[in-house]
């Protein structure tokens, strides 16, 4: 995670690495996040499913918009973002999908979950950053409110939903 030449410092290098490096575990699990509800959005099966199906739609175009975001983030502080598929699978916190048809129910379940991790350490990394660098932790506090409207509305689509 080196500067480049002709690069400036927004940042002192400590602070720089530091803030790249909650942004960069945020890209992680935002990839990770798209990954894992595009694979729920092509087996899901069930009652409810054209309205999770595009709701897991939208989550995913919310996961990717903020990725690029995050990443464009890590590089503008002289960083080079990594989003490669085995950078992802090495780092990321989120526990694997499962493979094969997923019920609509178990499908809101296990994304709300990843949502859920996402949402919990994302208010870990806002924490982390402080006012190191307020740029960057309200990218993330932005990200968080999202992510937790889109869980929200997600997991109101399931039956057993509390009222």
């Amino acid at each position: 995670m080196g500067i480049t030449a002709t690069q400036r410092e927004i940042l002192p290098t400590e602070t720089r690495d530091q803030v790249a490096h909650q942004l960069q575990s945020s890209l992680i699990d935002q990839i990770d996040l798209a990954l894992q509800a595009k694979q729920a959005h092509w087996n899901l099966r069930g009652l409810g499913f054209r309205a999770v199906h595009l709701h897991l739609d939208e989550i995913i175009d919310a996961a990717r918009v903020v990725s690029d975001e995050i990443a464009e983030r890590i590089a503008a502080l002289g960083v080079a973002a990594d989003g490669r598929a085995s950078t992802v699978a090495a780092s990321t916190e989120l526990e694997p999908f499962p493979a094969g048809i997923v019920s609509v129910q178990d499908a809101i379940r296990l994304i709300s979950d990843q949502m859920s991790t996402c949402s919990t350490s994302l208010r870990l990394r806002i924490d982390a950053i402080g006012d190191d660098d307020l740029i960057s932790q309200d990218l993330l506090i932005g990200i968080c409110r999202t992510l937790e409207k889109q869980l929200w509305m997600l997991e109101s689509q399931a039956a057993d939903a509390a009222p």
